[in-house]
């Protein structure tokens, strides 16, 4: 089975200027992931699509394999689900190669590790999903802004229930998404079909997006 891994690493971030090569615990940032995708006994390439020099060669230097994304679709409001295509369609044309399974890993989550991709992938092959999420699940009460006010989602406040009989909400946590490459195909998403849910322990669920995420992390490696 061929899976493709593919870790997006634009070069532009504006609330972390070249936030994927920020240096965590002396390693930097896409080095977590691009590792966890190699150390993987299921992954078979490990792709970074990155439009900026510099990522590229750290990437090589990681032993990863490097597509350069075009300027057009890496801007803040491009969707990776465009450099997902274009690094599927590149290798198409170029070595006719057409994998399995197009895997998606963020470099937003340095706590994935390879025994986490295996499972999820495992658990994607055993129940025969056509794509599978990583998370974490948890019961809580939900609300939402209504105007001025909030209002309850999930439960009515005059009946509260204890909180174990709420039912099972699921949490995107965005470590993993996986999907057939026949279905990425004609959905043009990362995920399609009958979707899967890997759980991650809340721990390594751990997402990178701003400033005191970054410095939490680093907070974390050095206790």
């Amino acid at each position: 089975m061929k899976v493709l891994s593919i870790i997006p690493a634009r070069g532009g971030s504006k609330a972390i200027p070249l936030k994927n090569l920020v240096r965590i615990n002396r390693r930097p940032l896409l080095y977590y992931t691009v590792t966890a995708s190699l150390r993987s006994k299921f992954v078979t390439r490990t792709i970074v699509s990155t439009d900026h020099p510099k990522i590229a060669r750290v990437a090589r230097s990681l032993g990863a394999e490097v597509v350069k994304r075009p300027k057009e679709i890496a801007g803040d409001t491009s969707p990776v689900e465009l450099a997902l295509e274009h690094v599927v369609n590149h290798l198409k044309e170029t070595e006719n190669y057409i994998p399995d399974i197009v895997m998606l890993l963020q470099n937003t989550s340095p706590l994935r590790n390879s025994k986490h991709i295996d499972e999820a992938l495992k658990l994607m092959k055993r129940e025969n999903y056509d794509s599978i999420i990583s998370g974490f699940s948890t019961h809580i009460f939900i609300w939402k802004k209504s105007k001025k006010w909030i209002k309850p989602v999930n439960y009515d406040p005059l009946r509260r229930p204890n909180r174990q009989k709420l039912p099972e909400q699921f949490f995107e946590n965005g470590a993993i998404f996986a999907t057939k490459y026949k279905n990425f195909i004609k959905s043009h998403c990362r995920i399609s079909g009958k979707i899967g849910f890997y759980r991650m322990p809340l721990e390594f669920s751990y997402n990178i997006d701003t400033l005191e995420d970054l410095n939490s992390l680093k907070k974390f490696f050095a206790a």
